[in-house]
Parts: C-alpha cells; sequence; structure tokens
C-alpha cells in the first residue's frame, strides 16, 4: 500500500538509555544536521512528535519577539 504524498512512517529502536536514531531518509527530508536542537512535544493522549528544527525558531520568535515592549512600558533596547 502506498503512503498518501508527503506522509511518512518509519521505526526505530529505543536503547537502554532511552536513545533512538532517527532514520537517514527522515533526516534528509527534515534537514536535520548533527547538533541540531530538537523540540519534542507530548501529549499523554496523542503521543509524541518531533517537529521540523525551523518550527523551534518559529516558536521561539512567537515567544520572545525582538522589539517586545519591556516591563518598564518602552521598547527594549537593542544590543
Amino acid at each position: 500500500m502506498a503512503s498518501p504524498k508527503g506522509k511518512y512512517a518509519w521505526t526505530v529502536k529505543v536503547g537502554e538509555k532511552g536513545q533512538f536514531v532517527i532514520p537517514k531518509e527522515a533526516r534528509e527530508i527534515f534537514n536535520i544536521k548533527p547538533g541540531d536542537t530538537l523540540i519534542i512535544l507530548a501529549d499523554e493522549k496523542q503521543g509524541i512528535a518531533i517537529p521540523p528544527p525551523d518550527m523551534f525558531a518559529q516558536l521561539a520568535k512567537a515567544i520572545f519577539p525582538e522589539n517586545r515592549p519591556s516591563a518598564k512600558g518602552g521598547k527594549e533596547e537593542e544590543e
């Protein structure tokens, strides 16, 4: 059975230390490189998700905008 376009599934084994290897094809598709920081999202009912690395930067920008108002009511100074 062919999978829908853009949809993938892989299996991995979890080692004794709780580690697993992200399959090569997945690393290539999502441009995951050694040293990248990944975010792991989890929901007890829905499971675990590992969004693409660029999503981490998008989330960080949404949470910590560059020119957000300071606690004093003005804009924070850029360094």
